[in-house]
């Protein structure tokens, strides 16, 4: 079992409080074994392609690659974690940064373009600057990492040198008092500083990632999108998911991508910016029509994107996971370690990415929420 980590410290009243204290949880990061595959899927083992690129039983040929580092973070926002209580993995059971670039390595050889390097909070694990200069040598068409922020200023510029593109930071109020109720910890100064940090490192475009929570930060997406006219950051407004370690959310708590358009263009009117071929990013983007900008909405809750999904993680400790809301992983960690052969690694590839479902079943009766929370996957 992994081992408890300490406290790692570093508006207008919101209607929903949201700084109550949370009951303690014990929460591991093992996955489940894998299940039966659900959502039609045209399953047969014996016509997976064992050669080219990436491709499901759908068709949907797979090139965006999610790398976990590490399943730690310092803050402990109230829709991802519980305040105390999170069991986190001993160092021994991460993958070492080698292992990570051979899998890397490997996944690019089949076709992975795009690689993004997340948590947990990533730039709490030892040596990322390092990593990053890793796997920039492999040659990834795009090369990015999702922080909270609170680090990243004095990271920004080492990680640009090491051959980092860009970042997405985290941030879900730009009131400094609701944005600590939040996070629990971490101060918003100290964020926006980061995002100024990141500009002047090259780090760009930047793109600030806002999950809403109805009742908690919901009157702030005018504040947010004019946020964005006024620094031309990308603002991603991102639908609250069923994966917060507590098991609290509910369905009453997402503020869907429609409202979060119309409330901005009651103000401003959007209109929507063609997707870009190959572009890694889950979200639906739109301009200001005056010139003023962009924003992004993620809307995995009320208009699923699974049919043009290209995205697999690989966990902190080796799990491949083909989808964020299933529990069907399968593990590479062992090959790696024992020395497998390439084509080992490309076959657990394969197999992982061959059993996705059609999507991630969200709606349907049978639907079950993932058993590992965001931080344990990696976002």
């Amino acid at each position: 079992m992994g081992r408890v980590s300490p406290p790692q410290a570093e508006p207008t009243a919101p209607t929903r409080d949201v700084s109550r204290t949370s009951v303690p949880v014990t929460l591991g990061s093992r996955p489940r074994a894998v299940t039966p595959h659900r959502s039609g899927a045209r399953l047969s083992p014996a016509s997976m392609p064992v050669e080219g690129p990436l491709v499901d039983s759908f068709g949907r040929v797979h090139s965006d690659l999610r790398i976990s580092i590490t399943d730690r973070c310092n803050l402990r926002c109230v829709y991802c974690m519980p305040e105390e209580g999170m069991t986190f993995l001993a160092g021994d059971e991460l993958l070492s940064f080698e292992d990570i670039g051979r899998f890397a390595t490997v996944a690019r050889g089949l076709g992975v373009t795009s690689v993004r390097v997340t948590g947990g909070e990533p730039l709490v694990r030892r040596g990322v600057v390092d990593l990053v200069a890793r796997l920039a040598a492999i040659g990834f068409e795009d090369l990015a990492l999702t922080t909270n922020g609170t680090s990243l200023g004095r990271f920004a510029q080492p990680l640009a040198a090491a051959g980092l593109r860009r970042v997405n930071i985290s941030c879900d109020s730009l009131i400094p008092e609701r944005f600590a109720r939040i996070r629990r910890r971490g101060e918003l100064a100290r964020v926006l500083g980061s995002m100024e940090s990141a500009e002047a490192a090259g780090l760009a475009p930047l793109k600030v990632n806002v999950v809403l929570v109805a009742g908690v930060n919901d009157d702030e997406i005018v504040d947010f999108a004019r946020f964005a006219r006024d620094t031309g950051r990308i603002v991603r407004f991102i639908e609250f998911m069923p994966l917060d370690a507590e098991a609290s959310w509910r369905r009453d708590q997402v503020v869907p991508a429609a409202e979060v358009l119309s409330t901005i263009g009651a103000h401003w009117p959007l209109e929507p910016v063609a997707p870009i071929a190959g572009d890694p990013a889950p979200a639906t983007r739109y301009r200001f029509a005056d010139g003023g900008g962009e924003i992004g909405v993620v809307a995995s809750v009320t208009r699923p994107f699974c049919g043009t999904c290209n995205r697999l993680r690989l966990t902190a400790e080796g799990s491949i996971r083909n989808c964020l809301f299933s529990d069907d992983e399968l593990s590479v960690r062992e090959v790696l370690r024992r020395g497998g052969g390439d084509e080992e690694i490309a076959l657990q590839l394969r197999r992982a990415v061959w059993g996705k479902r059609a999507g991630h079943g969200m709606d349907e009766p049978d639907f079950l929420r993932p058993s590992r929370s965001m931080s344990m996957i990696g976002g």
